[in-house]
């Protein structure tokens, strides 16, 4: 665990911290979040934490994860608050790569799972859960991580997490707390 709090807002910055951690055959977890850290959150890391020489947090309000209606600009961001947290919880690192970063100029491309994604949550938010594959896919790649760990309030975004790592070939165990 380090001894202080690293934020670190790029990609490119975020697979270097990995590939050092990697090579000195480090252990790294990963807690995705969009901010607004409650207990739920708190738990994921508190349980990443004891099993992992490295814990990365992310903290990404995913603009692809929302309709055109507004709803990213009312979504909660308590950054400090959020930072404290990490690191009363043993966060080693907070990923938080700018909006440009994880969608730079002429983005394109987008994972989409098909069929676990068209009923329950997805049937009423078409194209959101394109959004999170697309971003947790994006972030994985940046991390690294040996172990994901999502929480298991939202079942249907943990069904296709594990369903994309598992058609992907990801090297990334995801677990559901």
């Amino acid at each position: 665990m380090a001894d202080q709090l690293q934020v670190i807002n790029t990609p490119q910055e975020m697979r270097a911290l990995s590939a050092a951690a990697l090579q000195g055959g480090r252990r790294i977890g990963f807690v995705p979040t969009m901010g607004a850290l409650h207990a739920g959150h708190l738990s994921l890391l508190d349980y990443a934490r004891p099993i992992c020489d490295l814990l990365v947090v992310s903290i990404f309000v995913n603009p692809m994860q929302f309709d055109r209606k507004g709803g990213i600009d009312r979504y909660p961001r308590t950054w400090e608050v959020d930072c404290r947290l990490c690191a009363e919880h043993g966060a080693d690192v907070i990923y938080a790569p700018t909006p440009a970063a994880m969608h730079p100029d002429g983005f394109l491309t987008k994972v989409a799972v098909a069929k676990v994604t068209e009923g329950l949550c997805g049937a009423h938010r078409p194209g959101h859960f394109d959004g999170v594959t697309t971003v947790v896919v994006k972030l994985f790649n940046a991390v690294q991580p040996h172990l994901a760990v999502f929480g298991q309030k939202d079942y249907q975004q943990l069904t296709i997490i594990a369903r994309m790592v598992r058609d992907l070939d990801l090297d990334v165990e995801v677990v559901g707390r």
